[in-house]
């Protein structure tokens, strides 16, 4: 198989490609709308998620238009909670993938709109008739994105976060909160991607789902770990606001030893999940490439 680099920047244009034919151009009107869209969605962000559908994908021989699609949806979502987190009813953040925010460089309202805009987008991707062979799983990925997104996942998740300022969290309550608001959407790109293509095993399915538990709390330790590390310049969004905020987080819970030390054994564990099953190289690729990043 080519490496795991050209395979990552293979999929990330493709996915660049596909989400930028899917948004409205810029002169159709609404124009400011439109453009403020692309702008939160377009040249920016490491495209995990729609990574892990790919890689997921390729287990289940999965179309790669089918999962561009799927990858899109995903991405939609992802690029509109980042948008409306940003607001200033919610962290009020300035500084997003490197460069200002979108309420910051148009105003609130329309930042308000454009969340909304690319969640209904998401959902119109993924229902594109036809997409799919069998309607039936067509409609099971429409359900799994609706959970992964709503009061059950990852704005459930964003509540309790919002709630939990100011507190010191159990470490139960802090993987409760994480697993809904960073892990929902990363498990459901892993699953969403094994069900585009041939038909898999319960078993199989069973081994992806918890794959992708693993691989979401992963990614929000280290999401942690960087927030407490980094600089600003490096992570292109503003470093140190967890501490600023007073949220809890896993560095604030365990250390930041302790907190590398669950990285590492969630990553084990994941690579676990994958032992045996047929093509998983590149969903073992991107849980190292995710317990590792540096950005």
């Amino acid at each position: 198989m080519p490496d795991f680099q050209a395979w990552t920047t293979r999929v990330a244009t493709r996915t660049e490609q596909a989400l930028a034919a899917l948004l409205p151009a810029a002169s159709i009107a609404p124009e400011r709308l439109h453009e403020a869209m692309r702008y939160a969605v377009l040249e920016g962000g490491k495209r995990v998620r729609p990574l892990l559908v790919h890689a997921a994908g390729v287990i289940a021989k999965a179309d790669p238009a089918v999962l561009d699609a799927a990858a899109c949806s995903v991405e939609l979502i992802h690029a509109y909670s980042l948008v409306h987190d940003d607001m200033p009813c919610m962290d009020d953040d300035t500084l997003r993938r490197g460069k200002p925010t979108v309420h910051v460089q148009f105003d609130e309202a329309t930042a308000l709109l454009v969340g909304d805009a690319l969640q209904t987008l998401a959902f119109q991707t993924l229902a594109r008739p036809g997409l799919l062979p069998q309607p039936g799983t067509q409609v099971e990925l429409l359900h799994d994105l609706a959970v992964a997104s709503g009061s059950r996942g990852m704005a459930g998740g964003q509540a309790i976060d919002l709630a939990a300022v100011g507190r010191q969290l159990e470490r139960t309550e802090l993987e409760f909160m994480h697993i809904h608001k960073t892990g929902a959407l990363i498990r459901c790109a892993v699953m969403m991607g094994g069900r585009c293509g041939e038909p898999q095993a319960l078993p199989v399915l069973d081994r992806l789902d918890h794959f992708g538990k693993r691989i979401g709390l992963l990614y929000q330790v280290i999401d942690d770990v960087l927030d407490a590390e980094s600089d600003t310049a490096t992570l292109g969004k503003t470093a140190g606001k967890d501490a600023a905020h007073d949220k809890p987080t896993y560095v604030s819970l365990l250390g930041l030893s302790d907190a590398r030390r669950l990285a590492d054994e969630l990553l084990d564990q994941a690579l676990a999940d994958l032992a045996d099953l047929p093509r998983a190289e590149r969903l073992a690729d991107l849980a190292r490439f995710i317990a590792r990043r540096r950005f």
